[in-house]
C-alpha cells in the first residue's frame, strides 16, 4: 500500500497548472500572476514636491533679497511657466515642480510680506523633491510571476498604468456525494438515513479557498446514475466525490470511473483516516474519490485535494508544514500514518498544539475549530506534553 509521501508525490507529478488567462486586475485578488508585469511609465511621472511650501531655484538660496511669488502649482493644476531665479511659486505636496525649480522650502520655514518670500534657517539645495522615476522607471519589472495578487499588488500596478494581468484562473471544482442513505439538508432522516454533511463541508471549504464550486448533489448507488453525474462534471477542472470507494457491494465509484475511461493513479493509502482514497485522471482532469466518513473526507481533502488545487491555481508544489509543542500527551502511532485534527496557537515561546481526544473517521466534532492536522508517523512512540510534533496548518489557496 502506498505511503502518504508516495501518494502525494503522485498527485504532484500528475497535476499541472491551468492555462493562464488575461483578466481585469481588480478581479484578480488572491490569484497568482502568470507572467512578469512591468511599469508603463515612470513613477513619479514628473518631479514633484514632497511638502507643502514654496518651489524655488537652488541658485536663489544665497540671495539676501526675497523672491517674488509669481503663481502656484497644485495637484492637478501645475504651473506651466519657467521659474526664474528671483521667483517662487506656492506648491502643495505631490504637485509638479515647474521648469527652473529644483528645491522646496516648507511653508513653516517661510514668511510672506507683500507677495515677497523670505525664509529662515538653512535650506539645502534640491531638498523635499521627489524626482521622476525615483520609485521605478518605465519598463521596470514590478511583479514577478508567482506573486499572489493582494491589495498592495493592485495598488502598485494600478498606479503603474496596469489594468489587466495574466493570472492562473480559479479552479472550477465539481463535487458530489454518493449513497442511497444520504439526504439533503433540511430533510428529516428516517431509519438508516443521514444528512449529507460532506457536500456542505466541501462546498464551504472550496469557497474559502477561492474556487468556483460546481455542486452536483447526491448520486445513487447505481453505476448508470453515477456515470451521468461524471458526465455532468465535464466543465470542471477537478472532480471530487465522497463515498463509494471502499470494498463494499455498493461501493461503485471506482468501477463507474473505469467504465468511463478513468486512468487510475492509485487506490488506498496507508493513512488514518482515509485509507480507501482514490485518485486518477478522468478526461485528463484530476479526479478524487474521497472516503465517505466525514473526518476522512475532510482530512483527505486537506492532504491531497488542496495540494492539487494549489498546483492548478499556479501556487506550485511547496509543502506546508511546521513544528509545534504538544499541550498534552498523544498515544503512539499505529500501522498507518495518522493525521489528527488539532488546534494550534502561538503562546509567546512558539506554537503549541492541542488534540481533541475523539478522532473517529465518522465524527465531525473534532473538525470544528481545528486549524491544523497533526502528523503521527507509523510506529511513533507515545508523545508527552511539550514534545515537538509536525503539523500541517489548514489554509486557503
Amino acid at each position: 500500500m502506498l505511503t502518504y509521501a508516495d501518494a502525494l508525490k503522485i498527485v504532484k507529478e500528475t497535476v499541472s497548472p491551468l492555462p493562464s488567462q488575461i483578466q481585469p486586475l481588480t478581479t484578480a485578488i488572491g490569484q497568482v500572476i502568470a507572467k512578469p508585469v512591468c511599469a508603463r511609465w515612470d513613477m513619479p511621472r514628473w518631479d514633484n514636491s514632497a511638502m507643502d511650501g514654496f518651489a524655488v531655484s537652488s541658485q536663489a538660496l544665497d540671495s539676501t533679497a526675497g523672491l517674488d511669488i509669481v503663481g502656484s502649482s497644485f495637484a492637478g493644476h501645475p504651473y506651466n511657466k519657467t521659474l526664474q531665479r528671483n521667483e517662487a511659486i506656492q506648491i502643495t505636496t505631490g504637485a509638479p515642480l515647474p521648469c527652473g525649480a529644483d528645491t522646496v522650502i516648507p511653508v513653516e520655514d517661510t514668511s510672506v510680506n507683500d507677495n515677497c518670500l523670505s525664509w529662515t534657517g538653512t535650506i539645502r539645495a534640491k531638498q523635499h523633491v521627489r524626482y521622476q522615476g525615483e520609485e521605478y522607471c518605465e519598463g521596470e519589472r514590478l511583479v514577478n510571476a508567482g506573486t499572489v495578487v493582494d491589495a498592495g499588488t493592485i495598488g502598485l500596478l494600478t498606479g503603474a498604468g496596469i489594468t489587466e494581468v495574466a493570472v492562473y484562473p480559479r479552479p472550477r471544482v465539481a463535487i458530489f456525494s454518493t449513497g442511497d442513505e444520504l439526504l439533503n439538508p433540511g430533510q428529516d432522516p428516517g431509519p438508516g438515513q443521514i444528512i449529507n454533511s460532506n457536500l456542505q463541508y466541501l462546498q464551504a471549504r472550496l469557497q474559502e479557498c477561492g474556487c468556483t464550486v460546481l455542486p452536483l448533489g447526491i448520486g445513487a448507488d447505481q453505476r448508470d446514475n453515477l456515470g451521468l453525474i461524471y458526465k455532468q462534471a465535464k466543465e470542471a477542472d477537478l472532480i471530487v466525490s465522497t463515498g463509494g470507494v471502499s470494498v463494499g457491494e455498493k461501493d461503485l465509484v471506482q468501477q463507474t470511473l473505469l467504465d468511463n475511461g478513468f486512468e487510475r493513479k492509485f487506490w488506498k493509502v496507508a493513512i488514518k483516516p482515509g485509507k480507501p482514497l482514490l485518485f486518477g485522471l478522468l478526461n485528463h482532469k484530476p479526479c478524487f474519490g474521497l472516503p465517505g466518513n466525514p473526518a476522512a473526507t475532510a482530512s483527505t481533502f486537506e492532504l491531497f485535494v488542496l495540494p492539487a488545487l494549489r498546483i492548478l491555481a499556479g501556487h506550485g508544489t511547496t509543502d506546508r508544514k511546521m513544528t509545534a509543542r504538544l499541550k498534552h500527551g498523544v498515544k503512539a502511532g499505529g500501522s498507518r500514518h495518522a493525521f489528527l485534527w488539532s488546534r494550534c496557537e502561538w503562546q509567546g515561546d512558539g506554537y503549541h498544539v492541542e488534540v481533541p481526544q475523539r478522532q473517529g473517521s465518522g465524527q465531525t466534532r473534532s473538525i470544528q475549530g481545528a486549524n491544523a492536522l497533526l502528523s503521527l508517523a507509523v510506529g511513533s512512540p507515545d508523545l508527552k506534553t511539550g514534545d515537538k510534533v509536525e503539523i500541517f496548518p489548514l489554509y486557503s489557496l
